[in-house]
C-alpha cells in the first residue's frame, strides 16, 4: 500500500479556517468555549475535541508584521513518540503511515500527551482517553482526500501518496527561492520524515514549531507494561463514572 502525506503549503494559507470546521463536522467533534484573547485564532490549542487549528503566528521584520498562518495537527511521524510511550500498543501505524490511537485498547494513562513534541495528542474528558487527529483514515480508504483538504479554498493543503507530496513541495521551494522569498520544507527529514510536510516561508520556530524535534524513548520497562495497563484500567472506571456523573448534572 502507498504511504500518504498532507503537504501544507503556508504561503497560500489565508488563515479562512475552513480546514477547522470540516475536521470538527466529518469527525463529529464538539464546539469548544472561546473568548478573544488578542487574536482571531481560536480556539488557544489542540485538544481532545480539536484536532486541527490554523495557528495565527506575527513576526517584526524590518520594522513591518509579517502574519505567518499554518495549520497544526498530529504530525503522523515514522519516529512516533507517541507510538513508542504507549504501555498498552494502543497506537499503531497503518499501511498508509497513519498514527492512529485505538480508543478501546486505551486506558488513558496520558503518556502520549507528554511525548509528542507537537503538543497534536490531548486528553479528552468525554472519552477519558486521548485523542488526535486520523488522517481521516476511513476517507483515505474510501478513496477521498481528508476533509480538512477537500474544505480548503486557496490550495494550501494538497494530498496524496508521500513522494509525490515531497516533490510538490521541492517545486514550490524553488518557485518561492527564484522570487527572493524564504522557503523551507519541514517533515521531509524530522523524525524519521512525517506523513504532513509543510512548505514554511519562515523559520519552523516562528510557527511555533521544534526545530530539531527528538522522538521520546519509552518510559516503560517491559516487565511493567501490563501491571501499568491495569493500573490505567483501574483508574479509568471511576474517572469515567465522574464525567458520566458530570454530564448528567450529579456527583461522583
Amino acid at each position: 500500500m502507498a504511504e500518504y502525506a498532507m503537504f501544507i503549503d503556508t504561503s497560500k494559507c489565508t488563515g479562512c479556517r475552513a480546514c477547522q470546521v470540516a475536521c470538527k463536522n466529518w469527525n463529529g467533534l464538539p464546539a469548544e468555549e472561546t473568548d478573544f484573547w488578542g487574536t482571531y485564532e481560536n480556539p488557544k490549542t489542540l485538544t481532545g475535541n480539536t484536532w486541527t487549528k490554523v495557528k495565527f503566528n506575527e513576526k517584526v521584520e524590518n520594522g513591518n508584521i509579517k502574519l505567518l498562518f499554518a495549520k497544526i495537527q498530529c504530525m503522523h511521524c515514522n519516529d512516533a513518540s507517541c507510538m513508542a510511550v504507549c504501555a498498552t500498543k494502543a497506537i499503531s501505524r497503518r499501511p498508509g503511515g497513519m498514527i492512529v490511537i485505538d480508543q478501546n485498547r486505551c486506558v488513558g494513562c496520558r503518556n502520549c500527551v507528554t511525548a509528542c513534541p507537537f503538543g497534536a495528542v490531548n486528553f479528552s474528558e468525554e472519552t477519558g482517553t486521548p485523542r488526535k487527529c486520523r488522517l481521516c483514515e476511513d476517507r483515505v480508504a474510501a478513496g477521498l482526500q481528508p476533509a480538512c483538504v477537500n474544505a480548503c479554498l486557496s490550495g494550501a493543503l494538497n494530498f496524496g501518496e508521500r513522494s509525490e507530496m515531497l516533490a510538490l513541495a521541492k517545486k514550490r521551494q524553488k518557485e518561492l527561492l527564484a522570487a527572493g522569498e524564504k522557503a523551507i520544507i519541514y517533515g521531509e527529514k524530522e523524525l524519521g520524515g512525517t506523513h504532513v510536510i509543510y512548505l514554511l516561508t519562515d523559520e519552523p520556530e516562528a510557527y511555533g514549531l521544534p526545530k530539531d524535534p527528538e522522538i521520546a524513548t519509552s518510559v516503560v520497562p517491559s516487565g511493567w507494561t501490563w501491571a501499568l495497563a491495569g493500573l490505567g484500567l483501574i483508574a479509568l472506571f471511576p474517572l469515567r463514572r465522574f464525567t458520566e456523573a458530570r454530564k448528567k448534572g450529579g456527583e461522583a
